[in-house]
């Protein structure tokens, strides 16, 4: 199986320290009322981002259609902060020397062209970086953006991340998902074209799916030939609509076991040159509801490993 940390090994001789970065200010169109309002069912986006959630609430927003942004020197601070404070750490105690920077948290293409241009290209001026990976959603990308990165896609490593989570629009509209499957496909395509790679976030676990509408959403993904796949399950936290569905009975976690069953048919369908970059995912806080399993990765991890060891699967 080939990992993240395999992948940037074959390829530049060496490991490479994905660096999560937060910037503040973005936000997402599911969330300021564009295409819908209150986020995604399970979104408490702090929650995914231990670093955001400690600094102070931004006293600003960001969308694509603002004509000026006062406050990007600020978030080029808050970058190169955040950089060096990471990285200094992986330096001196696992010895890293080549990084890729993620912006990791809420919708990362949603804000003016030129605020992108001028935060992607001083990522890109970091010491020691090899590239950037970007979180964000289809409905949040245009050509513009894409030409920009495919640019620096020559030279660099470049990636997207797309929150896919399903393909089911039933499943997409339960979540709030602010939009359905009918462009996937085509952005996913679009980012390809420019020499741009392409991971694909999924859930498993999503209220009404089986384990077939979940397969079938990574069979998708992998007939569009997504260059890798990040596969976490859905956990609940409080303050959040699933948190409400959970409380009344009308939402009911995922297992440890099905999760291990799931990833291990996910395993033996994923072809050897797709990346794998996660098949888990927690929240180490108390503000996580269920389900318990989700509190300790190394739980999690050690019973996924070991399910996958049964099945005669190397992760």
């Amino acid at each position: 199986m080939l990992t993240f940390g395999r992948y940037f090994k074959k390829k530049f001789g060496e490991k490479v320290r994905k660096i999560p970065i937060s910037i503040p200010g973005f936000t997402c169109p599911n969330i300021d009322g564009t295409v819908a309002k209150g986020g995604c069912i399970f979104c408490r986006n702090e929650s995914f981002s231990p670093i955001l959630s400690k600094q102070a609430p931004a006293p600003f927003k960001l969308h694509p259609g603002l004509s000026e942004n006062p406050h990007l020197e600020m978030q080029i601070e808050v970058l190169k902060k955040q950089f060096d404070s990471q990285v200094g750490f992986h330096r001196e105690k696992f010895g890293m020397k080549k990084f890729l920077v993620y912006f990791q948290s809420f919708t990362n293409t949603y804000a003016p062209i030129e605020t992108l241009k001028r935060l992607y290209s001083e990522a890109f001026r970091l010491p020691d970086v090899v590239g950037i990976s970007i979180g964000t959603r289809i409905d949040s990308v245009n050509h513009e953006i894409l030409d920009f990165l495919g640019e620096y896609a020559r030279e660099k490593e470049v990636w997207i991340e797309y929150g896919i989570q399903s393909i089911h629009d039933r499943t997409l509209e339960g979540i709030n998902r602010g939009h359905d499957s009918s462009e996937m496909e085509y952005w996913i395509k679009e980012t390809q074209k420019r020499g741009i790679k392409v991971c694909v976030h999924l859930i498993y676990g999503l209220p009404g799916e089986s384990e077939e509408m979940m397969l079938e959403t990574l069979d998708k993904m992998i007939e569009w030939q997504a260059e890798s796949i990040k596969i976490h399950p859905l956990y609940v936290m409080a303050h959040t609509a699933l948190a409400t569905l959970y409380k009344k009975g009308e939402y009911t976690p995922i297992t440890l076991e099905r999760y291990a069953w799931l990833i291990g048919e996910s395993m033996k369908r994923i072809p050897k040159e797709i990346v794998v970059q996660r098949v888990s995912a927690g929240a180490h806080t108390e503000d996580l509801l269920a389900p318990d399993w989700c509190f300790d990765k190394n739980i999690q991890m050690r019973y996924i490993r070991d399910s996958l060891r049964a099945a005669g699967i190397d992760y």
